[in-house]
């Protein structure tokens, strides 16, 4: 169940990661169809607060409502500013009792400070990792991922790598055709492959290795039902395979095995959760050939299987 928000508001926050907790959750888009949410920005005291980029917000609430928020999330603040402890002890509280908690940015510091890391999966800026690791010995930290979730735990890395988190978020919440609805009326893609290694500072080349994949990936996403192999994709590139190969993982941080299932995994779910089709039927929907192809890839990337997706999205559309 996700119904209620709140949002932590420190000295010095990021202005738009917070935006991007606003409008994922805090913009009211029932009259669309879309789930509706009770949104609160939360201040220490429910006083103005100082945001990085040198305004003022002046947000409605105190810590009151991350008493009992299904989602408590943290924007980005700057690191060297000191962190109230009933903000601590609130997060605290949450994660006690089950609630969600998702960071974006820099926010999976103020996590780490309320001890939330310790033996966990997370993440952060790609600037920052190193970091957080020392700061946190204990905490498992990715240093590529574009988010991470770890139970109730999700934790996301730059910016828009927010966007990425709560639209994971609210696939779970509320299932693929939300999530895409508001990925489109977002203008942003519902899912990107890949992490934070395409976005890492590096050399700029003297010349351009290639031309952009982005016709082959489109000619991609319509042909998912089909095998391919990379010496095809190659060639409608351009390109030798092994030059095709490297500049693929330049440009999307993942192999073109992995972004092709990654895509069908995807295809498959809104499959399963959209249509009556048979298990075997999705399978060749999307790609993977036979019920024992999908059930295999998408129990590695999900976490469950195909069936057990289905009744479970099936039973949380009736809650909603």
């Amino acid at each position: 169940m996700l119904s209620s928000v709140a949002v932590l508001a420190l000295d010095h926050v990021a202005a738009f990661e917070l935006g991007v907790l606003a409008e994922v959750f805090g913009t009211d888009r029932t009259a669309d169809g879309f789930p509706g949410y009770r949104f609160a920005v939360c201040s220490p005291d429910g006083g103005p607060v100082r945001t990085a980029s040198g305004f003022q917000l002046v947000p409605t609430h105190d810590l009151a409502p991350v008493e009992d928020a299904d989602l408590v999330a943290v924007p980005a603040h700057s690191r060297g500013c000191p962190v109230p402890e009933p903000v601590l002890t609130a997060l605290r509280r949450a994660a006690d009792r089950g609630a969600w908690l998702l960071s974006v940015c820099s926010g999976a510091f103020l996590l780490g400070a309320a001890g939330l890391l310790d033996d966990r999966d997370c993440t952060t800026h790609w600037r920052h990792t190193d970091e957080l690791q020392r700061q946190h010995p204990r905490a498992r930290v990715s240093c590529n991922s574009l988010y991470v979730q770890d139970g109730r735990l999700l934790t996301s890395a730059g910016t828009a790598a927010g966007i990425d988190a709560c639209l994971h978020l609210v696939r779970q919440a509320h299932g693929s055709e939300v999530a895409t609805r508001l990925a489109r009326r977002m203008v942003v893609p519902p899912h990107r492959d890949g992490g934070q290694a395409q976005y890492v500072e590096a050399p700029i080349p003297r010349a351009p290795e290639a031309a952009t994949l982005e016709p082959v990936l489109a000619w991609l996403m319509g042909h998912l039902d089909r095998p391919v192999t990379v010496e095809e994709l190659a060639g409608r590139a351009g390109m030798a395979p092994r030059t095709f190969a490297r500049r693929f993982r330049a440009e999307t941080g993942t192999t073109p095995h992995d972004w092709v299932t990654n895509q069908r995994v995807l295809l498959a779910r809104q499959l399963l959760e959209e249509t009556a089709l048979t298990v075997e039927e999705v399978a060749g929907r999307a790609g993977f050939g036979d019920a024992a192809g999908l059930r295999h890839h998408f129990t590695r990337r999900v976490g469950t299987t195909p069936l057990a997706y289905r009744t479970t999205f099936r039973a949380r559309v009736g809650a909603v």
